[in-house]
């Protein structure tokens, strides 16, 4: 794995750590392949119950490398493949997998950087930290899943505002517009977003495989669909050994510790 990736796993808790601090964590093809890769991997390994995506230096992730990218133009036209080889499978892998993946969003997040954290299913934010879709800044579309959770989060109008006049969004903003779930001092980041990872690592995995899933069918199914869906994934939590255990340690007064079953 090239190490503008860093993984490590630890207790049931993976963290993926974008690491070209000097490049603002800007995607080469290289980066974007380790990423991809990664996640997939901590989406696949049943000792892995929740994944932290964070990075190292300044930024968050500024989306594209435009040097590479102006390189790669220079030789065809045809570049913008890495959509389908690379920011489709890193969105599919980071909303797909079973289990709970949390952004520490250290500082900005531009383009398919937002992208990446938009995806996740919590996103912890450093108080210096900002948004920015960009695309078109550059005369780009929407990608790495934008076009689809951008609006479920923050509603159809301010997505439009916010991708076709792309600007710096503050993380106080941010969160007033629904995008942060929490902001924090830039100094205590690693530290929280490690302890909400941590938390979700410990609690009821497969519980929340099934509210993801959940939330994903009734973005774009009927409520009659979407109650169906709920009965059939509560069928499934009703008859699990996590129930169990948390009505037993209820009764008990005890604190649960759940297995992931």
């Amino acid at each position: 794995m090239a190490d503008t990736v860093l993984y490590n796993v630890t207790d049931g808790l993976a963290t993926v750590t974008l690491n070209r601090p000097d490049a603002m964590n800007a995607l080469d093809i290289a980066t974007k392949v380790a990423l991809r890769d990664v996640l997939q991997e901590a989406g696949a390994d049943p000792a892995v119950r929740a994944v932290l995506l964070t990075a190292t230096g300044r930024a968050f992730c500024v989306g594209q490398d435009l040097k590479e990218h102006v390189e790669l133009l220079a030789r065809t036209e045809s570049v913008m493949t890495t959509v389908k080889e690379h920011y489709n499978p890193i969105v599919t892998a980071i909303t797909g997998m079973r289990k709970p993946v949390v952004a520490g969003v250290n500082g900005v997040a531009a383009g398919a950087g937002a992208g990446f954290a938009f995806a996740a299913d919590y996103r912890v934010v450093a108080d210096t930290a900002s948004f920015n879709t960009s695309f078109a800044g550059v005369a780009l579309t929407a990608d790495s899943g934008v076009s689809w959770t951008l609006p479920r989060l923050v509603g159809q109008s301010r997505a439009s505002d916010l991708l076709l006049f792309p600007r710096n969004v503050p993380a106080q903003e941010a969160y007033e517009l629904g995008i942060a779930n929490k902001v924090v001092p830039a100094a205590d980041l690693a530290a929280e977003a490690r302890s909400v990872a941590r938390r979700l690592a410990e609690g009821p995995t497969a519980a929340y495989a099934a509210l993801k899933e959940s939330l994903a069918y009734g973005a774009d199914h009927s409520l009659a669909q979407s109650l169906a869906k709920e009965d059939e994934l509560q069928g499934r939590a009703g008859a699990s050994e996590d129930h169990r255990i948390a009505v037993d340690a209820f009764l008990k007064k005890e604190k649960p510790r759940f297995v992931g079953r």
